[in-house]
């Protein structure tokens, strides 16, 4: 019996590449290849391409998503998704693998597309009754001016990009006089921003997948950052530290995994996520930040670390959400 065709999905078209191809090696490294043939395919603004050991590109053939090994033509059985940032983790990428019927590891383009926006996650999150900070959504064709900001929001705020990852672009605004300069920063990398006022509290972040349609969570992290807040630089240039898992009484555990297995279901999410919280202290309760589809995998990154605090390995996680991604195959 022939083993199932697996293509993995690393590049993308933004700024957060360098972050899939950092994701790319964990995953290579960890996929099982006795059960899977995988076949690695970048996905650029130069084209979207499969290349083979002997290092010679093959281009995709975007009718079908197939490409062309060995003089035989392969046809995938699932999509193993790596890319962070679009096209690959805000609904462009699973909305072309519906089309072609595809089953694929991450959340749907619905999910994917609402998640990648980081103001209408925090705004479908509210209308479920989820705690979140207070916040406004501009737009850099309806400028805003700061003293209007501060008028609804109070420092300090952070500013964020509403669409993207990995910390790029956003900044902690302490006093007035910064503001400007950070609506400029991140206006750079998007066309609208998130602003919020900032929430003071223990940050914790937490994976969550589903199996077998029962949805899980992994032991939570509780990140310490060396800088103002947890950016870039904090993520990836070791200016932070982690503790795996958080530790924490039972009630505020039990208060993280059940908010985050809620977000999961509200969401309608499939594979595995990561989900960032402050945990207030005042209120006694966790916010929710942000939603990240497609996490990151490298070594230093948080979703495997929590993989293997619970016990397991990353080939068997990874084997579980390929399983779990061919069990949705239509047809």
């Amino acid at each position: 019996m022939s083993k199932p065709q697996i293509a993995f999905v690393t590049g993308g078209y933004s700024s957060e590449a360098v972050i899939s191809y950092k994701s790319a090696i964990t995953i290579q490294n960890n996929v099982d290849k006795e059960k899977y043939d995988v076949y690695r395919i970048d996905i650029t603004p130069q084209g979207w391409f499969y290349s083979g050991p002997d290092g010679v590109k093959t281009d995709v053939d975007k009718n079908d998503f197939s490409i062309i090994h060995e003089g035989r033509k392969v046809n995938f059985d699932a999509v193993l998704i790596g890319i962070h940032g679009t096209p690959g983790e805000d609904g462009k990428l699973q909305g072309y693998f519906d089309l072609v019927n595809l089953p694929y590891t991450s959340c749907d383009a619905t999910s994917s597309a609402i998640t990648f926006n980081k103001r209408y996650t925090v705004a479908v999150a509210a209308f479920a009754g989820i705690n979140v900070s207070r916040s406004l959504h501009i737009f850099k064709h309806t400028p805003v001016v700061p003293e209007d900001i501060l008028k609804q929001l109070k420092l300090p705020l952070m500013v964020k990009p509403s669409n993207g990852g990995s910390s790029i672009g956003m900044s902690k605004v302490n006093k007035e006089d910064d503001l400007p300069a950070a609506l400029e920063k991140a206006f750079k990398e998007d066309d609208q921003l998130l602003i919020e006022e900032f929430i003071t509290g223990r940050e914790f972040t937490i994976g969550v997948f589903k199996s077998k349609d029962e949805v899980l969570t992994l032991p939570f992290t509780e990140v310490f950052t060396f800088n103002d807040f947890f950016d870039f630089e904090a993520k990836y240039q070791g200016k932070s530290d982690e503790k795996t898992p958080a530790e924490c009484d039972e009630g505020m555990a039990k208060k993280v995994r059940d908010t985050a297995t809620r977000v999961y279901k509200i969401f309608n999410c499939r594979g595995v996520v990561r989900m960032d919280f402050i945990y207030n202290a005042e209120r006694d309760e966790p916010f929710l930040l942000e939603i990240n589809t497609v996490p990151g995998q490298s070594e230093m990154s948080v979703v495997p670390m929590q993989v293997r605090a619970r016990g397991w390995d990353l080939k068997d996680f990874y084997s579980m959400l390929i399983e779990d991604a061919l069990g949705q195959k239509k047809g």
